[in-house]
């Protein structure tokens, strides 16, 4: 096994590839294919690695103004945590079982088991009675895939309204949709949302019945193999992030990276394929803010992280002829502002251990403006000093894309009113940040079919081009980090390939 791998090593060692993008996905497909012996080059048009990962440590303050947590349910991502040594700057949140949502103006605890659900006032009997009976609503038939088929541009509202009920829809599945993609259920396709739920349906009819014997049937096949010793054990604990926030993941993917194979604040201008006899029939122009001229580059390969809309900012040869990319749909971004809020414990009158709270869109009617808060500093204690609260607060999305663009002053207004009704917050923040990100998320909207044709296309017609990123596969921290370590593996198996057929050509 040993020799097999050096001698993969040393086939792959001359290769040359070059990954646009250092966010979680480019990065984690940078590290791969350096593990491997690629010669590998990242380019990165913002001064700063990590992408939407952004912590910043202030004035005795911890915080993070991008994603705040991740999971373990990728196996790239326990493999990547163990590989980078992240295992002891793990933190797992206090009470991060406690989740809320605002029901009639008022935060209440999300249920977690069967018992908690029936005896929560997040939903009525009705609806209670619904979830129960499910199972028996929805047994897998001969015509449940034809119905399943027929719903392929289905909404999520759709799709959890025919199996639950309206009211589940509006109370948990709204919410959490706003929560994880800004979004709205009713704008945002099950197929690309949900997919495991949506082959889950296909194949078991009930998606109670389906998710139980899918998680068992995982859970048997993990214990017949060989397990590593820190694995599957702490990535069953849930929601985590690190001892000084999000960002050390991407810094520590790029810690081997050579000056000469990070380059920050460089935009890629160009990409041209010329297929020829040489290996490196990719070459690639950039500019820097220290160049006021663009680089040319070659490589064998190249991995494209970048947002679809500027992908299509860039210009694109095959053959020597423009190789146009009008073939992608326009995407549409959610809107977000990101307010970190403090308060002196004395100030919060009402508060709640857990991990945050989400706001349904009909709570909107009792005056609430924000998608919901993280309540960050009960769940790391360490974020900040321990005679304060640390919050952070979410506003806009597809629910008030317009007041997301507002004024650090409108919206510490907005956050600190909606904190006053969940958790009696008295007076004005100790301390204020605002991030606003223009393009948080891109929407896996009803249409989203034809960017995932868009890319299959791209990656077809220009051989030695694999895109990978959150418009692909999920939005999640760990399905960005999947997403870069499958083009990776499809990057090696492409080298591979070219190298074995030169070789059959020179034996000729």
């Amino acid at each position: 096994m040993a020799s097999n791998a050096a001698a993969d090593h040393d086939k792959l060692s001359g290769k040359r590839v070059a990954v646009v993008g250092a966010g979680v996905s480019g990065l984690a497909a940078a590290y791969k294919l350096k593990s491997k012996g690629v010669n590998v080059t990242v380019f990165e048009a913002d001064g700063r690695v990590g992408g939407k990962l952004r912590s910043v440590i202030r004035n005795g303050l911890i915080w993070d103004e991008g994603a705040n947590t991740m999971t373990e349910a990728e196996p790239e991502v326990g493999s990547l945590l163990d590989d980078l040594g992240l295992r002891e700057k793990q933190q797992f949140p206090l009470s991060q079982k406690k989740r809320y949502i605002v029901r009639n103006g008022l935060p209440v605890m999300i249920p977690t088991n069967p018992i908690a659900l029936v005896t929560s006032s997040v939903l009525s009997t009705q609806s209670k009675f619904q979830i129960l009976l499910e199972p028996f609503l929805w047994k897998k038939n001969d015509s449940s895939s034809k119905v399943t088929d027929s719903f392929v541009v289905e909404s999520v509202s759709g799709f959890f309204q025919r199996h639950f009920g309206e009211e589940v829809v509006d109370y948990l599945i709204d919410p959490f949709v706003g929560g994880t993609s800004a979004a709205d259920p009713e704008s945002l396709s099950m197929k690309h949302s949900f997919p495991d739920l949506w082959n889950i349906e296909k194949s078991f009819g009930s998606i109670i019945v389906g998710a139980i014997r899918t998680k068992f049937a995982a859970k048997g096949s993990k214990n017949g193999e060989t397990k590593r010793s820190t694995g599957t054990k702490k990535g069953s604990r849930g929601s985590f992030s690190f001892k000084g926030g999000m960002q050390i993941l991407p810094e520590m993917l790029c810690k081997d990276l050579s000056r000469d194979e990070l380059n920050l604040d460089s935009k890629v201008l160009s990409l041209s394929y010329n297929a020829g006899p040489r290996q490196e029939n990719w070459s690639l122009s950039c500019v820097s803010h220290n160049e006021a001229q663009g680089q040319n580059l070659h490589y064998d390969a190249v991995i494209m992280t970048a947002p679809l809309c500027n992908v299509k900012e860039m210009k694109v040869m095959k053959g020597g002829e423009p190789f146009k990319l009008n073939f992608l749909p326009e995407i549409k971004y959610m809107p977000l502002s990101v307010i970190i809020t403090t308060f002196t414990k004395e100030k919060v009158k009402r508060p709640l251990e857990g991990f945050g709270v989400l706001i349904p869109t009909k709570e909107q009617k009792h005056g609430f403006k924000t998608l919901g808060t993280l309540f960050s500093s009960m769940m790391f204690p360490d974020r900040c000093p321990s005679d304060l609260h640390l919050y952070t607060t979410f506003i806009g999305g597809s629910r008030n894309q317009e007041l997301a663009k507002a004024s650090t002053d409108e919206l510490k207004q907005v956050a600190t009113s909606d904190l006053q009704r969940l958790l009696g917050v008295e007076g004005e923040p100790v301390f204020v940040n605002h991030v606003y990100w223009n393009k948080a998320f891109p929407l896996y909207d009803r249409s989203y079919d034809s960017v995932m044709e868009a890319i299959d296309k791209m990656e077809k017609d220009l051989p030695g081009f694999f895109y990978a990123g959150n418009h692909r596969g999920g939005l999640s921290v760990g399905k960005s980090i999947a997403s870069g370590c499958k083009a990776a593996d499809l990057v090696i198996s492409y080298l591979e390939s070219c190298s074995n057929d030169k070789k059959s050509e020179d034996s000729l």
